[in-house]
C-alpha cells in the first residue's frame, strides 16, 4: 500500500483532508495515529470500529472528516464511506457536534443506527451514552430519509424485513451475545456481503478470528 492523503475542496476553496492511507503507529480508544510520508496524523475513530483497525505497523485506509475550529483542526476516521456519511449527516442536525456524532457511532454500529432511525426505535437510540430520549426522538424526526438506504445495498428483503436482523438472530441462536452479533454482521455487510448465508459466513469468520 502506497501512503498518501486525498484532499478535497470544501466551502469555496478550503482544502480539507478526505482520506488517509498509511501505517498505524498507535491504536488506543482515544484515537489512532497514522503515519503518512513521515508525518503522524492523530485520528479519532468510533469505538465500534477500533477492533477492525489494523495493529500498529500495518497499513490502513481511512475515510476522514476534517473538523475545523478557531483553535483546532480535528480528524475523524472511518473504515467505510457509509460510516462517514452517517457521521456527516448527523452533524447536520442542530445541536449535534463531532463529539456526540462520534459517540453515536461508538455506541452503535452504523448499520444498526440506520435501522434504528428507519424503524423509529427511540428506546434503542436512547441507550447510546450521551443521547437521551428527547435527542433520540429529534434524530428520528430529522434524519428520516437522509441516511444511506439499506434497501439499495441488499440489506433488506422484498418486504422490507432486514436480512441483517435475521443474521443477527441466527448468531444469537448460536450463543453469541446480541451486541457482538450486531458488530460482526455490520462488519460483514460493510465488506459487501448481501445474501443472508454470505453475511452469516463472513460474520462467523470475523468472530472466529477475534
Amino acid at each position: 500500500m502506497t501512503s498518501g492523503i486525498l484532499f478535497q475542496e470544501f466551502n469555496g476553496g478550503l482544502t480539507l483532508i478526505a482520506s488517509l492511507k498509511g501505517i498505524v503507529q498507535t491504536k488506543k480508544p482515544e484515537g489512532v495515529i497514522i503515519e503518512v510520508s513521515g508525518v503522524g496524523y492523530r485520528v479519532s475513530v468510533p469505538l465500534c470500529s477500533l477492533a477492525d483497525i489494523p495493529e500498529p505497523g500495518e497499513n490502513v485506509f481511512l475515510h476522514t472528516y476534517t473538523h475545523v475550529r478557531e483553535d483546532a483542526l480535528q480528524l475523524f476516521g472511518f473504515l467505510s464511506e457509509e460510516e462517514r456519511k452517517v457521521f456527516t449527516t448527523v452533524l447536520g442536525i442542530s445541536g449535534i457536534g463531532p463529539k456526540l456524532g462520534l459517540a453515536i457511532l461508538s455506541g452503535m454500529p452504523a448499520l444498526r443506527f440506520i435501522e434504528a432511525v428507519s424503524s423509529e426505535d427511540v428506546e434503542l437510540l436512547s441507550t447510546i451514552p450521551g443521547l437521551g430520549k428527547k435527542t433520540a426522538s429529534r434524530l428520528v424526526l430529522e434524519l428520516k430519509g437522509k441516511l444511506p438506504s439499506l434497501e439499495s445495498d441488499g440489506a433488506h428483503g422484498s418486504k422490507g424485513h432486514s436480512v441483517a436482523e435475521d443474521a443477527v438472530s441466527a448468531l444469537v441462536n448460536l450463543g453469541y451475545k446480541k451486541p457482538t452479533a450486531e458488530k460482526a454482521v455490520d462488519n460483514a455487510v460493510r465488506g459487501g456481503a448481501a445474501a443472508i448465508e454470505d453475511i452469516i459466513k463472513e460474520a462467523l469468520k470475523y468472530l472466529t478470528d477475534k
